[in-house]
């Protein structure tokens, strides 16, 4: 009975220790290959992909992603909308995990849709699809609580990676300078253009600028120019919007 007992036992330990070996390689497997576990989860659990909202104010632009997407096999494309209301309203009523979104729509931006996403408390990962140029977009989206930030230049597989990415709880940004994000904008600007952003923020036209400072009206537009290019914005609106919010996060 003993010897009986004493090969159980040896069994016993064989078996654990095989088991503790295969759930290592297990985890290891899963590390080291987080695109192959996500197409086996597809293949096998389609009705656990991670679902998809698009929004983008471009028909073209939605009609290719969402087919890109698709095509993929990773993911589910609820839908693609083309505004920002539709688009908050619809991960409002159909939870959905991740939200690829334009920055400029007609009736919003895509700082407000997240505003929106976090005054709601909803649960939708959403990763910034969008051309604008400059850093100060970026800036917002993150501060905002943007999960990914995608350049409409990069490659479409950057863009289905990115999504991967973040439906594992990870953020996305590929191709970004961080280091670039903590500068200080206004650091950059000489006492001219910081004086010629008050004048913005007070509501000044470019004539009142030039009367009240004693330089051309020429001149004024060469300063905005240099300083729409520091602030990595491209018009007096969103030079304002990026002072004013700016002025407000130092009280």
């Amino acid at each position: 009975m003993r010897g009986r007992s004493g090969e159980g036992v040896r069994k016993g330990v064989e078996t654990i220790v095989f088991l503790n070996h295969l759930l290592t390689e297990s985890f290891r497997f899963a590390a080291t290959n987080a695109q192959m576990a996500d197409s086996l989860l597809a293949t096998t659990q389609g009705a656990q992909r991670p679902t998809v909202m698009i929004a983008d104010k471009s028909p073209v632009v939605r009609s290719g992603l969402r087919d890109f997407i698709t095509r993929d096999g990773r993911f589910e494309v609820l839908d693609a909308v083309a505004s920002g209301a539709e688009f908050v309203s619809a991960v409002e009523q159909r939870p959905t995990d991740i939200g690829i979104i334009g920055w400029s729509f007609p009736d919003t931006t895509g700082a407000e849709i997240l505003s929106a996403i976090k005054r709601r408390h909803l649960a939708t990962r959403v990763v910034i699809y969008t051309g604008e140029p400059g850093k100060e977009v970026l800036r917002q989206a993150i501060r905002l609580g943007a999960w990914g930030f995608i350049s409409k230049s990069d490659e479409p597989t950057v863009l289905v990676e990115s999504i991967a990415a973040v439906a594992r709880g990870r953020m996305s940004l590929p191709y970004i300078d961080l280091q670039a994000l903590t500068t200080d904008p206004f650091s950059e600007l000489t006492s001219r253009e910081r004086e010629l952003l008050t004048a913005l923020a007070n509501g000044w036209t470019n004539l009142q600028i030039a009367s009240r400072i004693g330089i051309s009206r020429n001149t004024v537009k060469y300063h905005l120019k240099n300083l729409y290019d520091k602030l990595g914005v491209s018009n007096r609106a969103m030079a304002v919007a990026l002072y004013m919010q700016t002025t407000m996060d130092q009280r």
